[in-house]
């Protein structure tokens, strides 16, 4: 998470304990516009951390430095030491999560190849077929039409077409690499089940809603090939 992100959400919650009197006991009464406010941003703030994967807090020492700053009292820190100790923390955990979700998608994948119908490339890209298809394969430079369902390992659904009720429509050269190769094998009609390492999805770096490392599972169903000059509707 971005420290200025981080330092908002901080300044959100400290807005948010101030109008609650810094009840902690979780048994604060909702009665005003006032109150429902409070605590609307207060499970705002605590979901967003948790999105940043704070799990725990100290909520007195939390509570604490919040009061010290806007009571304007001595922090307990040194000023200069708080903004670096966030960001290498944030790092730091980024870093062995990533490594965590590395190990697992290898012992995975590992696993995975042995099953029956599991089929793997050159660059470790493993697929299974669902529904050969009759149409016509692409290249990396066609714009195609798909339907697609995609999870993590454990089964959550970070994404799909099929849920919006919308094929997603993009040129195959530029989207994950697993992507580009994978749908290369198939012909219109068909419908694979990829299995993507993490190199071949998007990496160390990850995404928006995707961690470092993270290797994927994506349904693909490839509709169509569209004509270059067709754009989406």
């Amino acid at each position: 998470m971005k420290i200025k992100t981080y330092l908002l959400l901080i300044a959100g919650a400290a807005i948010i304990l101030s109008s609650c009197g810094q009840n902690m006991t979780g048994n604060a009464k909702i009665v005003s516009e006032e109150d429902t406010l409070s605590y609307a941003l207060g499970v705002d703030v605590a979901n967003s951390l948790k999105r940043s994967s704070i799990e725990e807090l100290n909520y007195e020492a939390f509570v604490n430095g919040m009061a010290d700053v806007f009571e304007e009292k001595d922090l307990k820190m040194d000023k200069e030491k708080i903004q670096p100790f966030i960001r290498n923390y944030f790092t730091k955990m980024r870093e062995e999560k990533a490594q965590k979700n590395l190990e697992e998608g290898q012992v995975f994948l590992e696993e995975n190849k042995t099953k029956e119908g599991i089929i793997t490339t050159e660059s470790g890209l493993q697929y299974e077929i669902l529904q050969e298809g009759t149409g016509k394969s692409p290249v990396a430079t066609d714009k195609v039409k798909c339907h697609y369902h995609g999870s993590l390992l454990d089964g959550t659904v970070f994404d799909s077409s099929v849920d919006k009720g919308k094929p997603a429509e993009f040129v195959l050269n530029r989207v994950i690499p697993g992507w580009t190769e994978g749908l290369q094998l198939m012909k219109e009609g068909a419908k694979y089940k990829f299995y993507i390492p993490s190199e071949l999805a998007y990496g160390k770096r990850g995404s928006r809603n995707i961690q470092g490392n993270t290797a994927l599972i994506f349904e693909v169903e490839l509709i169509e090939i569209l004509a270059p000059e067709q754009k989406a509707n």
